[in-house]
């Protein structure tokens, strides 16, 4: 649909705290020359090798990664030097997989005790492109070719964590950034995976001024937020030399059932196509039932999405209904609830069913309809009856009247606070747990 001067501007403003980047579509080999999607060519770097390393979080590649937004300092260029990176991972079917992301380190020193800390930084949405990754958001903050609108945005919490004296690593995901495979959007197994190797490539990388014994926190909101609190449930079984000092979890999309419903017909509508995409790709067992709903529209719609990021689909995409998607005029949500296996899937990628490592912070706006508010409450209602160490926020904002609005304002308002709980837990003082006020809140 053409995008009102209007809606334009929104969406560019809202880009910059959500999330807006451009993508290729095409998957390529070691050789076959550059991807190029919607204007933007994705540097080599991000093409796979044909062989990986043989262990979790172990470095394949690296470069300096220049910065688009840094000032000369008396100590070093502020706020950081960053490095480029690519690392070893593992999806939820058990395949290695290369991943991509960047390590900043502060050029404030730390003042804390022991040595400095590392936060892994989960990206929220981006969408689904290799030129959507957040490490490229770094070196181009906002690009506009008339193809694509790109913002980096998630470059504001890792500012505000580097001038702290905080280094960081921040993860691409499975597939966004890489060239090689499609991004398994919103997967929990695959994200919690590329955040918790993500730490150990840091670790490993030469300069770097974190050790093994550095306090490790995540941070993560929206997308982010569901990444971040998969990692601290699979934190034990699957990277235990990971040992997590405190974990941010902001608006996360623990019930994906739940969130599917909220953003059909939404501003952020087309992540409908990203997640279908997504799990198409983490099990093609699906492909019959996608084959058997999926009318002309919808098929073009997800491909179409496929090489979008955020920007792109708030404008093309606004408000749009699966209905219009399906042979039969039924919504994905009722797709769903009509195919045992789409249930049993989703029911998998649910959030909450294990006792996270460490204190966790679960944020959430009282009137986000996007990822709604009750599901992301329901987590941590879950935590807490699993004993774990949970502090929860819920953020009350007046209705900003539009869903996404209602989604990113929490985002901002609480990001302060945010980063001081995490410090906090990266300086050894203890978390403490509200479990016994969460009936009281909202």
């Amino acid at each position: 649909m053409p995008a009102s001067p209007r809606l334009l501007a929104a969406a560019v403003a809202v880009a910059a705290c959500l999330g807006a980047q451009a993508v290729p579509a095409a998957a390529t080999t070691p050789g076959s020359g550059p991807v190029v999607s919607r204007g933007v060519t994705i540097p080599a770097f991000y093409t796979p090798p044909a062989t990986l390393p043989a262990q979790n979080g172990a470095l394949v590649r690296s470069e300096p990664l220049p910065l688009a937004l840094t000032l000369p300092g008396i100590d070093g260029p502020l706020p950081g030097r960053a490095t480029r990176l690519m690392y070893r991972s593992t999806d939820s079917a058990g395949t290695p997989v290369a991943v991509t992301g960047a390590y900043l380190e502060p050029t404030a020193a730390w003042e804390g005790d022991g040595p400095r800390p590392l936060v892994a930084v989960a990206p929220g949405t981006l969408g689904q492109g290799d030129q959507c990754a957040a490490s490229l958001g770094l070196q181009h903050p906002l690009l506009f070719n008339g193809q694509t609108l790109s913002v980096g945005y998630e470059t504001l919490a890792v500012y505000r964590l580097l001038a702290r004296g905080i280094a960081v690593v921040i993860t691409d995901y499975g597939g966004l950034g890489t060239t090689d495979r499609l991004h398994t959007y919103v997967n929990r197994v695959d994200e919690a995976h590329a955040v918790l190797d993500a730490v150990r490539a840091a670790r490993s990388l030469s300069g770097a001024s974190v050790t093994r014994t550095s306090r490790v926190g995540l941070f993560g909101y929206s997308q982010g937020g569901g990444a971040t609190a998969a990692a601290a449930e699979l934190q034990p079984s699957y990277a235990p030399d990971v040992v997590l000092a405190g974990t941010y979890s902001g608006a996360p999309p623990a019930d994906l059932a739940a969130v599917t419903e909220a953003i059909d017909g939404s501003d952020l509508a087309g992540a409908l196509g990203w997640s279908v995409n997504g799990f198409l790709q983490s099990d093609p067992a699906l492909r019959p039932i996608a084959e058997k709903y999926l009318n002309a529209a919808g098929k073009a719609a997800l491909k179409d999405l496929s090489t979008m990021c955020v920007g792109d689909a708030l404008l093309a995409y606004n408000s749009a209904r699966s209905t219009t998607w399906t042979t039969d005029g039924r919504s994905l949500g009722d797709v769903v609830r009509a195919e045992p296996a789409l249930r049993a899937f989703l029911e998998e990628q649910r959030i909450g069913t294990m006792r996270p490592s460490g204190p966790v912070r679960v944020a959430t706006g009282v009137s986000d309809d996007l990822v709604p508010h009750a599901q992301s409450r329901r987590l941590a209602v879950s935590w807490c009856a699993k004993g774990a160490d949970v502090t929860y926020k819920p953020v009350v904002l007046p209705d900003a009247g539009r869903a996404l609005l209602n989604h990113v304002a929490p985002l901002l308002a609480d990001q302060g606070s945010a980063i001081s709980w995490l410090s906090d837990r990266l300086e050894g003082e203890p978390a403490g747990s509200n479990c016994a006020t969460l009936p009281a809140q909202p």
